[in-house]
């Protein structure tokens, strides 16, 4: 069963990883200009995106290719200064915590024995990142990865006696400048001339990852008491995001600022397909039987009032020859337990909801090894923490909404240049957008865009946000700040071969 879940096509000729070349020609007599900005001191800050986060890992070449780095490379041309990064000790992507693994490593294109590519976690080399080793210097990107809005503004969250607790964030505690310090005032003390703010993502990402296994805290306005996979509310996430663009531009800094992306448009919850199970007719039909005494205690609580006829034919399960939809648990149901306590939430995934891609390692496969009837998807329903459902779907869209509104006024506010990268999300996801030699679409690992974690980019896709940003700050301060050409940048790793 599991080897008929086909959720990723190949061309791997056209997928071959190759270094980036940041090299952008000048021909004699060009001349790029700063405009109204000030490039001399660039200082990026926001969390894994602005890190260069990707497979699932940080690691130095994702670094290398942060949009941050491709972009003061570009600033260089236009009177940009050093930039620096708090970068890992090697390739591998994990990292220790007292000498003991405890960030897994990066993903890697990897073949099992028939042949087949799949994501898989590198096992060719051990991390040699302490995390407890302070680099004991400051950077330009503070990036960190995993950060939700309100910790850039905590202290403590760089400091290793808080790592035991979960009050700190390793990638922040290996270049804090102390125990209570915080992002932003790191960012601050560097004085920058100029800045970008990407922050807001994780406010709801986790959520989304998680399969909605969280809760949406809007009307909370103390984020001490948030769950890691909990939503922020809006009024702490404008509150914390003024507060960011006051202390960067307090000493008359100009800086873009960037909005959030949808997040339910990644190909983390794009790639698997609601109806991922294929069955021959005899199947589809033992396999209905077996739902009969299900379907008709649901029909009774219809009946007798206790749930809607709507909601009843939700709860319908059946199967037919080809592809079917995948058995899943929805705590949005109504809770039958009190009539029945064999009826559970169940019901067939529809196209509206999203199989997240860590259900295609799931689905197919035996609950029980010793039943070969429990099948994951069929007999057994898909775990809550797999399907990010319709409603959880409408508490991050209106969270993401009113963070996006904050972002764009405070923006206009302050006259920072904007760039709009839900949109270009947006473009990628459904058609795809074009460059000089190609098109870069959100399909899993052929499109191009996005790292094998299917959340962050790859280097040809953080190319393309940084020319994206370029072009909002050209157009706000009169820059003329040159884009990269985005095809001189790699996808996907193919080979384990990444040291």
């Amino acid at each position: 069963m599991k080897n008929n879940l086909k959720y990723i096509a190949i061309v791997a000729l056209g997928l071959v990883a190759c270094e980036p070349e940041f090299d952008n020609p000048i021909n004699e007599g060009d001349f790029y200009t700063s405009g109204q900005a000030d490039f001399s001191n660039y200082v990026a800050v926001g969390n894994s995106l602005t890190a260069g986060f990707a497979d699932g890992a940080l690691y130095i070449t994702g670094q290398e290719n942060s949009y941050p780095n491709i972009m003061s490379k570009q600033f260089a041309l236009a009177g940009g200064g050093e930039f620096t990064q708090p970068l890992m000790a090697d390739n591998t992507g994990g990292a220790l915590i007292g000498g003991t693994q405890s960030l897994s490593n990066r993903l890697v294109l990897a073949f099992d024995a028939a042949g087949n590519p799949a994501p898989a976690v590198y096992t060719g080399g051990t991390p040699t990142t302490e995390i407890t080793t302070n680099l004991n210097a400051s950077f330009n990107n503070v990036g960190v990865p995993g950060a939700k809005s309100f910790h850039l503004i905590a202290p403590g969250y760089g400091s290793a006696a808080n790592l035991a607790t979960g009050a700190a964030n390793p990638y922040y505690v290996r270049f804090a400048s102390a125990d209570d310090a915080t992002v932003l005032g790191d960012a601050v003390s560097q004085n920058p001339s100029f800045f970008s703010l990407w922050i807001g993502n994780n406010d709801v990402l986790s959520f989304a990852t998680s399969g909605g296994v969280g809760v949406d805290q809007t009307g909370n306005l103390d984020p001490t008491t948030y769950g890691g996979n909990d939503i922020t509310d809006p009024t702490v996430f404008g509150g914390v995001y003024t507060e960011l663009v006051n202390g960067l531009t307090a000493n008359g800094a100009k800086g873009v600022l960037i909005n959030l992306p949808d997040v339910t448009s990644l190909p983390f919850f794009t790639t698997v397909p609601y109806n991922a199970i294929p069955l021959d007719a005899a199947t589809a039909a033992f396999l209905t039987v077996q739902y009969n005494a299900y379907n008709l205690g649901v029909n009774q609580l219809v009946a007798g009032g206790a749930i809607s006829a709507e909601e009843g034919e939700r709860r319908q399960i059946s199967f037919s020859e080809g592809q079917n939809a995948v058995v899943i648990l929805d705590e949005d149901l109504t809770d039958l337990s009190s009539f029945n306590p064999q009826l559970l939430n169940l019901r067939q995934a529809t196209s509206e909801d999203l199989l997240v891609l860590t259900s295609s390692s799931v689905i197919g496969t035996l609950a029980d090894p010793a039943n070969p009837a429990s099948v994951i998807g069929l007999a057994v329903p898909l775990a809550d923490q797999y399907v990010l459902t319709t409603d959880e779907q409408t508490m991050i869209s209106t969270a993401q909404a009113s963070y996006n509104a904050t972002i764009q006024a405070i923006a206009t506010a302050n006259e920072l240049a904007f760039f709009d990268a839900r949109s270009v999300l947006a473009q990628v996801a459904n058609g795809g957008l074009a460059f000089d030699g190609g098109i870069v679409t959100s399909a899993f690992v052929t499109g191009g865009g996005f790292s094998l974690d299917g959340v962050h980019p790859s280097p040809r896709g953080y190319a393309l946000t940084a020319n994206g940003i370029i072009d909002a700050i050209n157009t706000t301060y009169g820059s003329t700040v040159p884009n990269v050409n985005p095809g001189d940048f790699g996808t996907v790793t193919l080979s384990n071969e990444v040291n």
